[in-house]
């Protein structure tokens, strides 16, 4: 049978109607209808534990992965759904029968969060390229059955679907690290369908600001503004804690900096200043913003005022996010900020004291797995590019070690 094509719109529905009907996930490679992956776009209609099934068994297909081209990102996929889809979404979950008989209770739940938890550090230490399979891996099999299991009340129904989506949004995050954007886009989504199906609005904001995250970074900054008032509206941001919020907002200024709109971003700076400012660690605090801190704000705080022009303070802000930030527990970042620090001091003429901030930032990724370290280190050596050749001893030797990084981290 011919596979289905883009423009072929009955196929999700009727992948739909046999999942009701047969009462498990049924994929459209499994009738015949597309190829295991990828996929034209991430659809918003498609079952979610249909979709996981498709997105996973290609996904640990290392070969359809590394076929992916970064031209596979769907900026027309980047529209929220409307507050319709979200309502059927939850109701649609609190009826789907049981595929299986395994009977899910709160140890099972504990044990996904566990394993969430120790995936989330070792991303923050390693890097999105490594142990993503892994990942993956456990997403598709042992939690795939959980969704589809019998489970104890409705409570640990949502809360495993919650976690769920927070393990979909970590595999996003990783392959968004690894430059895989095409397949961070689809976690990314799947992770906010299962955000749905959990009725946990924030868990969807932190995703569709993850969402916003990517699209600036991909020069799509209208739809990063989008996305970026999407994870803020409503129980979203209201339902959050404090340091979510704060998370929320910061990514709202990068997007508007993207898209050309400074005042707006120094506002919402502020406001994400204030929100972190409230917030107070405990056990009202989502696991998943272990990360957000200090450091982190005064990251993406230079980030911005960096995309707005203001040099200055995206110095000051990077210089206080690489005082501030546990450079053993959140590596990758930290040797990203040191790159981008470098960046910014090179910018302004500094040359000798940007070779000295980036060489700090190859000492950091060493063990590093990350497509976003070797964007750095490329940049470094384009910002050096210029002064090659005029016998600077600090820049040849950083260029040295900037191409064997290249090379060994290929």
């Amino acid at each position: 049978m011919a596979g289905a094509g883009p423009a072929d719109d009955t196929a999700p529905y009727l992948a739909e109607a046999l999942t009701r009907h047969l009462g498990r996930p049924v994929s459209l490679t499994e009738i015949g209808l597309a190829e295991p992956f990828p996929v034209p776009a991430p659809d918003w209609r498609a079952d979610t534990l249909a979709a996981l099934a498709d997105l996973g068994r290609g996904d640990l297909d290392v070969e359809r992965r590394r076929a992916l081209s970064p031209a596979a990102y769907s900026a027309a996929a980047l529209a929220v759904p409307g507050s319709e889809w979200w309502t059927q979404r939850a109701e649609q979950s609190a009826i789907r029968p049981a595929t299986g008989r395994r009977r899910v209770g709160r140890g099972d739940l504990d044990a996904v969060r566990d394993m969430v938890a120790m995936f989330s550090r070792i991303d923050q230490r390693h890097g999105g390229g490594h142990a993503r399979a892994a990942v993956v891996q456990y997403l598709t099999t042992d939690v795939s059955t959980y969704l589809g299991g019998r489970f104890t009340d409705d409570q640990v129904r949502r809360e495993m679907f919650a976690a769920a989506s927070e393990l979909a949004y970590l595999s996003g995050g990783m392959a968004f690290d690894n430059a895989e954007h095409a397949i961070a886009q689809r976690y990314f989504t799947l992770s906010v369908s299962l955000a749905a199906e959990a009725d946990d609005a924030p868990m969807a904001g932190h995703v569709l600001r993850a969402m916003a995250h990517q699209a600036a970074d991909l020069g799509h900054g209208r739809q990063a503004v989008n996305l970026a008032n999407a994870s803020m509206d409503g129980p979203r941001y209201a339902s959050a804690a404090p340091r979510e919020r704060a998370l929320l907002g910061v990514v709202r200024a990068r997007a508007l900096a993207a898209n050309g709109q400074p005042k707006a971003a120094a506002a919402a700076l502020l406001r994400a200043g204030d929100d972190l400012a409230a917030a107070t660690p405990g056990h009202d605090e989502p696991g998943r913003v272990f990360f957000f801190g200090e450091a982190s704000l005064a990251h993406e705080t230079a980030c911005t005022l960096r995309d707005t022009g203001d040099l200055g303070g995206a110095l000051r802000e990077f210089r206080h996010s690489v005082r501030t930030r546990k450079a053993a527990t959140f590596t990758r970042t930290h040797a990203v900020t040191l790159g981008y620090l470098g960046s910014v001091q090179a910018r302004q003429g500094a040359i000798e004291e940007a070779c000295a901030t980036w060489s700090r930032a190859l000492d950091a990724m060493d063990g590093i797995h990350s497509a976003r370290a070797r964007r750095t280190t490329a940049d470094m050596r384009r910002a050096l590019s210029p002064v090659r050749g005029r016998g600077i001893p600090a820049v040849a030797e950083l260029d040295a070690r900037a191409a064997a990084y290249l090379t060994e981290s290929a």
